[in-house]
């Protein structure tokens, strides 16, 4: 399903420029701008996309609007609409009804009559309740000339939708793709991709029930003033969560402030939350900002706050209950505004009874708890996500665009540990893509190692000990699993004949 068209110049959408902080006074052609602010914040992308419809809508007059992503994985489109409350999603085949058309086809389309035009799928219709009679659907085509989506729009408040409608349709179109393409999404709308389109937070990849259970309390905790505390081991994510908990907040733009509190020498780590003021100490000349200070207004994510020396534990303990602080050599207390996101890879209970944490800041910080599983808990389909997606991503950054990942490195990885979690999968992946000297990246390429400690996968085998025989066959089983036991469609994802595939599930037992 590939599609080549000529791109108009793209524009920004005057009311998409408040989808993400933009004052209203941005230029037209400042797209850029839009673009950046898309690609650095963790945003729930159905807002984002959302609001992107509903401005669509408003600027040509129709009653309803929806943008369907390519679904590469099943040949599909699947919705993602703002205006269309009966259903939270619908899912087209290629070349089914007008959008499945343009699809198909690569050509945008007026209808002014949907009940007269055999293109017209009335089962939307029929499901909804609702009565299609005029529409347009255009085809969104990334910079790489390929179809992304596909932009629709239902009966236009005044008539019809014109060519003067059509054209800046597709004006609109490749200002959706300029998002698209700034988003964790687009390695999954590349042609070739084998993944089922699944998406929450931007450049948070997972799929699995342990992380939709997180998704769920990031969503919620989001919207309110609550502190969080995000748990989970080192390399699970704590800072992109943290990340989406402000840029989904009322505070999203405002800033978001992190302190380190493993890397901070103890007699530094009040005067870095802190400040300090003209002559607290020797050498101190004039006066300095504190992290408290930059964070105003937005929040202040502590990173590892379990490292705090218990000098600072008192003062934090103020900070969080009483809004206020004393910058180092102060007499008279601040007051700040701030939210307050921690993260820790400790066990704060054990910390807490041995001493070393305070009670009374530990039940001021876990008022939402946030606990993120490890890379091992979350199956095979989220490692298989997150492998495809740091492969696209450093192949694009450091010019690789024809290496492969053999089936043999993919089983490797399958039956890895993890015990460095995401950030060891993002990193063992970086350094195959650089050092692989030819285009395909075999087991020898991936600096796997052993692991500290025998870890179990999801096979149940020690990854230690299993043998590269049964990693292959443990990933053949996996694939086939996923492909619904065609044995067809997994010979073709693993790359070997149907044959061969048979042969080895024999051997195998």
């Amino acid at each position: 399903m590939t599609v080549v068209a000529q791109r108009a110049t793209p524009i920004v959408l005057r009311q998409v420029r408040g989808v993400l902080g933009l004052a209203a006074t941005v230029p037209a052609e400042d797209l850029a701008d839009l673009i950046e602010r898309v690609r650095g914040r963790e945003t729930d992308l159905d807002t984002v996309l959302g609001q992107v419809i509903d401005a669509v809508c408003r600027e040509l007059g129709a009653d309803r609007g929806t943008l369907y992503l390519v679904d590469h994985a099943n040949r599909e489109l699947v919705s993602r609409a703002a205006r269309l409350p009966e259903l939270t999603e619908i899912r087209l085949r290629v070349g089914e009804g007008v959008a499945g058309w343009v699809a198909e086809h690569g050509d945008a389309v007026l209808v002014p009559d949907a009940g007269s035009d055999p293109r017209h799928n009335p089962r939307i219709d029929e499901a909804t309740g609702y009565q299609t009679a005029t529409l347009m659907a255009v085809p969104v085509v990334g910079s790489t000339s390929q179809l992304l989506a596909v932009l629709q729009v239902l009966n236009k408040a005044t008539g019809r939708f014109t060519r003067r409608d059509l054209d800046l349709g597709g004006k609109m179109a490749d200002g959706v793709a300029g998002i698209l393409e700034a988003t964790s999404l687009l390695f999954q709308l590349k042609p070739g991709s084998r993944h089922r389109l699944s998406w929450r937070f931007n450049n948070i990849v997972g799929d699995s029930p342990p992380m939709k259970e997180v998704y769920g309390r990031v969503s919620r905790a989001a919207r309110t003033a609550a502190t969080v505390l995000i748990r989970g081991e080192s390399g699970t994510g704590k800072e992109l969560i943290a990340r989406a908990i402000h840029y989904n907040s009322p505070r999203a733009d405002r800033p978001f402030v992190k302190v380190d509190c493993a890397a901070l020498p103890e007699h530094l780590v009040e005067n870095e939350l802190f400040g300090h003021v003209a002559g607290a100490y020797t050498s101190a000349d004039r006066v300095a900002r504190g992290k408290v200070t930059e964070a105003e207004g937005g929040t202040l994510f502590l990173d590892e706050v379990g490292e705090l020396p218990a000098s600072v534990q008192a003062k934090l303990l103020r900070l969080v209950q009483d809004r206020s602080y004393f910058p180092v050599g102060a007499s008279r207390a601040r007051q700040a505004d701030v939210r307050f996101v921690c993260a820790t890879n400790r066990e704060l209970e054990e910390e807490v009874l041995h001493g070393r944490f305070r009670q009374d800041l530990y039940y001021r910080l876990r008022v939402v708890e946030v606990p993120l599983p490890p890379l091992r808990a979350r199956g095979h389909d989220d490692l298989e996500r997150l492998i495809d997606h740091f492969l696209d991503r450093f192949r694009h950054e450091h010019g690789r665009p024809d290496l492969v990942l053999s089936a043999p490195s993919r089983a490797a990885l399958h039956a890895h540990g993890w015990p460095g979690n995401v950030r060891e999968l993002e990193n063992c992946i970086e350094s195959a893509v650089v050092l692989t000297p030819g285009v395909v990246i075999g087991p020898d390429q991936l600096p796997l190692g052993r692991s500290p400690q025998p870890a179990r996968s999801p096979h149940g085998f020690s990854s230690d000990l299993v043998c590269l025989r049964d990693v292959e066959l443990a990933y053949i089983r996996h694939v086939l699993q996923v492909c619904g036991g065609n044995r067809t469609k997994a010979a073709r994802l693993l790359g070997i004949g149907r044959n061969t595939l048979i042969r080895r599930l024999r051997e195998g037992g």
